[in-house]
């Protein structure tokens, strides 16, 4: 996960510690471009999952059938573990949830039976077991293969990596359709169960954790890239504090993890956090103590993205915060704003296209523009915001600031999809019962953030005697809470757009 959400996805993923794949067996791939080794490939794709994947028992000897086999399982995981090709993987994939999913037939005959028997006065334990069999009948049988492999040693990380594989080959377009969509949910719902709050440890890490642990730390940070070992130094000393969730099976294994500054104030800025230089030997004064400021949230493991563990990590670390510092009063995030910058060189581009006044830039806006630039504002601003160097001039950076603030607040605010918020990390947070509290112009100048941004950071402020009533807001009705300087910026936008 590359952002302050669920997110969910990282640049540089800490992948699950398993056995190395094993060798490809001498023989053709899908790769070779041979019709007839591919074919040999499938063949013995088909006999594995014919073999490996159970079938149904009937539903009156569903509890009596002998449990499978732990070696044809152990055949499917050595088998996929050979397979050393992202092609290759897809495809077994794939062929798992076309030819081994829900039998529809069974389906049809069970919803018939319970149609009928609503139509009919009937004891209700009678249309209970007739529900309980459409239930079964439901189930996929590639959900019981899943099920017997989560028992063997390693059988959830290799899940994990498993769900990585299949995210990635459905990014790719290598395995698509309905049936690989629905596999990839009924493993989400598996993984969110064994990774329920219930049975994850929150484990905080200092400079004298592991090398080990710091290290994957390092190598998972997906929102502010550690650049040295002073910086990671810097990130787990005095007014830092950095925590990640393992799993009850695997104790000191980073899943997920989150970085907070310890401040007096809500940062404006990510410098002031991740490059001020704090002398390794400084001691935290606790009265200057009174906000907490999330910074960086980085999922390690791609195949949990969707798997609710970003939302319980704050609260825990809240939480934990409290005991530590009962003084604190404000908790905030710091995050980026993925996909702002994209987002708005297509709409610049539409709006160029068309006659007349855009509606995005004041006249007088569109004048400074022109005139320190020479060319059209729309036009001109797509090629400055298509790189950085926009943001070494004072005077281009001044005259950009108020109609991209005015932009960035819409994007948050008014863009949408399926009626919330269609940025992933305003989606998170507000889903989370955060207020949009504040717009922080250039807080984050780095070359990845004037580019992905606009140089644009958002706090999402946390006030925690509201977040149940925000959170029920927003996933009932919708609505966004937001800041003053929020709203009158989305109020400028609407006006310049006569929306």
């Amino acid at each position: 996960m590359r952002v302050l959400g669920p997110s969910l996805s990282a640049g540089r993923l800490l992948r699950l510690r398993l056995p190395p794949r094993q060798p490809q067996p001498p023989g053709p791939r899908l790769s070779s471009g041979r019709p007839a080794a591919a074919g040999a490939l499938e063949r013995a794709m088909d006999e594995l999952l014919h073999r490996a994947v159970p079938a149904m028992p009937a539903y009156e000897l569903r509890e009596k059938t002998p449990a499978r086999a732990e070696n044809q399982c152990a055949d499917f995981v050595s088998f996929y573990g050979g397979l050393a090709e992202t092609a290759e993987r897809a495809e077994l994939l794939g062929r798992l949830a076309r030819g081994f999913g829900v039998d529809h037939s069974q389906v049809a005959e069970q919803s018939a039976g319970v149609l009928q028997l609503r139509q009919q006065p009937r004891e209700a334990a009678v249309l209970l077991q007739a529900e309980d069999r459409l239930r079964y009948a439901l189930v996929p049988r590639y959900r019981s293969l899943f099920h017997h492999i989560s028992k063997m040693e390693g059988g959830v990380r290799f899940l994990v990596r498993l769900r990585a594989d299949l995210l990635e080959a459905q990014a790719l377009k290598l395995v698509e359709g309905p049936h690989v969509r629905e596999m990839n949910g009924v493993l989400k719902n598996m993984l969110s169960e064994w990774f329920s709050s219930g049975f994850l440890n929150l484990e905080r890490v200092t400079w004298h954790s592991p090398c080990e642990v710091l290290q994957r730390i390092s190598e998972a940070e997906a929102v502010h890239p550690v650049k040295t070992w002073m910086d990671m130094k810097r990130r787990v000393g005095p007014y830092r504090r950095c925590y990640f969730f393992s799993h009850c099976s695997t104790p000191g294994e980073p899943l997920i993890v989150l970085h907070v500054a310890l401040t007096s104030e809500i940062s404006s800025s990510i410098q002031t956090i991740i490059v001020k230089e704090c002398p390794p030997s400084e001691t935290e004064e606790r009265n200057k103590i009174t906000t907490a400021v999330f910074y960086s949230l980085s999922l390690t493991q791609q195949g949990l993205q969707g798997v609710e563990l970003g939302a319980f990590l704050i609260k825990r670390v809240v939480k934990e915060l409290q005991k530590e510092f009962p003084q604190l009063g404000a908790f905030s995030s710091l995050s980026p704003i993925p996909g702002f910058t994209k987002w708005l060189l297509g709409l610049l581009k539409s709006k160029a296209k068309e006659p007349g006044r855009s509606g995005l830039l004041t006249d007088s806006e569109s004048q400074e523009i022109t005139e320190l630039t020479g060319g059209p504002a729309l036009e001109t601003l797509q090629t400055l915001l298509s790189s950085s160097e926009w943001a070494q001039s004072e005077q281009l950076a001044r005259a950009l600031q108020a109609p991209l603030m005015r932009l960035c607040a819409w994007y948050l605010y008014g863009e949408k999809h399926r009626g919330y918020a269609l940025n992933p990390v305003a989606h998170f947070h507000l889903q989370n019962g955060a207020v949009l509290w504040r717009i922080n112009w250039l807080a984050d100048v780095s070359l990845k953030g004037i580019t992905g941004a606009c140089g644009l950071m958002v706090n999402y402020r946390y006030f925690l005697e509201d977040t149940a009533t925000n959170s029920t807001a927003y996933l009932g009705s919708k609505s966004i809470k937001a800041s003053e300087q929020v709203l009158s910026l989305v109020a400028q936008f609407q006006k310049n757009s006569k929306l």
